[in-house]
């Protein structure tokens, strides 16, 4: 952190600042640094440092996050772009993200805003409350959390959520579930769904293309699926000859399956060159309906492709007669065969997701909004 930076963030905690808060989830060391606590990187800052996520700091003997109600840009999207099918299919929902990230993805596709190291390009500005208003006056079902890992935004995306969840709109975590267990439980208690990324199913993978380990993100979705009520689904970028591997598919998919059980979804989306990863080609189409079968073999009722056009791949077949249950031309719903119940009209088994009576009609429609608000020492 600049002596400017650092600056800036003293006086904002010092005058009420909305962009810079103090935070929960760290302790002070032995040697004076402060360690943060949010995720397993378990950052030890002395003053004037930032963790690797660029958006928490060290800043008079505490650990504050610089972000707060600080946006890269605000949407409406489809919800079955985040990607969720089983949650509220067809609705619109409020979509944003902040800067920083904590992992070091060589591919990532939204290096713009996940890799940031300036907070001067977050040019819009919401407060909680006013998140919460816009969704609810612009008919949005649900708030994601989304672009980059809101993990890193922690006490913003839970105070929008709590806001959220007063106005009847529902909360969505779009993240790599790399997240500590003491910060994890505060985090989920305000999430309604989640979509968690699972990169790969190979330790090494982790540590060298994204920085990381793989065990914290199996321990956040043992735990989401087995002590919280939030929704869960998955999505791993096959990126070509790093982990779109037979064995590995299998293996993952049949973790998925023991672990966490057979109606949760699973989505394999195409990776394109981008970031520090262009030396890879494209997925090809095969490779993603290669996965996609590999994974229903091995058990998964819900198993789906991205980033590419594929009716079958996209649409969601019934477990139990294998009909056509709801029917998707990319971001399109184009059949709907549940019951007011969310049973399959044919043959009456249940399918497993959060579904109201009639299917949404938002469709593939994207509007990008303009939320302004002026923060004091900040963007807005």
């Amino acid at each position: 952190m600049s002596q400017e930076h650092r600056d800036k963030a003293t006086e904002g905690i010092a005058h009420g600042d909305p962009g810079v808060v103090a935070t929960r989830h760290w302790r002070r060391l032995a040697d004076g640094r402060v360690q943060c606590e949010v995720c397993p990187r378990l950052c030890r800052l002395r003053d004037g440092q930032r963790g690797l996520c660029f958006v928490r700091a060290a800043v008079d003997g505490k650990v504050v996050l610089t972000s707060y109600g600080r946006s890269s840009g605000f949407c409406i999207d489809p919800i079955e772009k985040k990607p969720l099918n089983h949650y509220l299919p067809g609705t619109p929902v409020l979509s944003f993200g902040t800067a920083g990230c904590n992992l070091a993805c060589k591919f990532c596709q939204n290096w713009d805003m996940s890799k940031s190291r300036e907070l001067d390009t977050l040019m819009d500005a919401a407060s909680p409350g006013r998140l919460a208003e816009v969704a609810a006056a612009q008919g949005c079902h649900s708030v994601a959390f989304t672009y980059n890992d809101p993990v890193v935004f922690l006490e913003y995306a839970i105070d929008t959520a709590t806001a959220c969840r007063a106005r009847g709109v529902r909360s969505i975590a779009v993240t790599a579930g790399y997240i500590e267990p003491g910060a994890r439980a505060e985090f989920f208690a305000a999430m309604d769904a989640a979509n968690v990324d699972l990169k790969a199913f190979s330790d090494d993978f982790y540590r060298e293309v994204c920085g990381g380990r793989l065990e914290p993100v199996l321990d956040t979705l043992r735990y989401l699926r087995h002590e919280t009520d939030v929704w869960l689904e998955l999505t791993t970028l096959l990126i070509p000859g790093l982990n779109d591997g037979d064995d590995e598919l299998r293996a993952m998919s049949r973790w998925v399956v023991d672990e966490l059980g057979a109606d949760v979804p699973l989505h394999f989306t195409a990776f394109h060159p981008d970031w520090r990863l262009r030396d890879r080609p494209p997925t090809p189409p095969a490779t993603l309906s290669r996965a996609r079968r590999i994974a229903r073999e091995a058990g998964l009722h819900y198993v789906y492709t991205g980033n590419v056009h594929d009716e079958a791949g996209g649409s969601t077949f019934c477990p139990g007669c294998g009909a056509r249950v709801i029917g998707r031309d990319w971001y399109v719903l184009t059949d709907w065969q549940l019951d007011e119940e969310g049973r399959c009209a044919g043959c009456g088994t249940a399918i497993a997701g959060h579904f109201e009576t009639a299917p949404g009609d938002w469709g593939a429609r994207r509007q990008p909004l303009r939320i302004a608000e002026r923060l004091p020492g900040g963007a807005g």
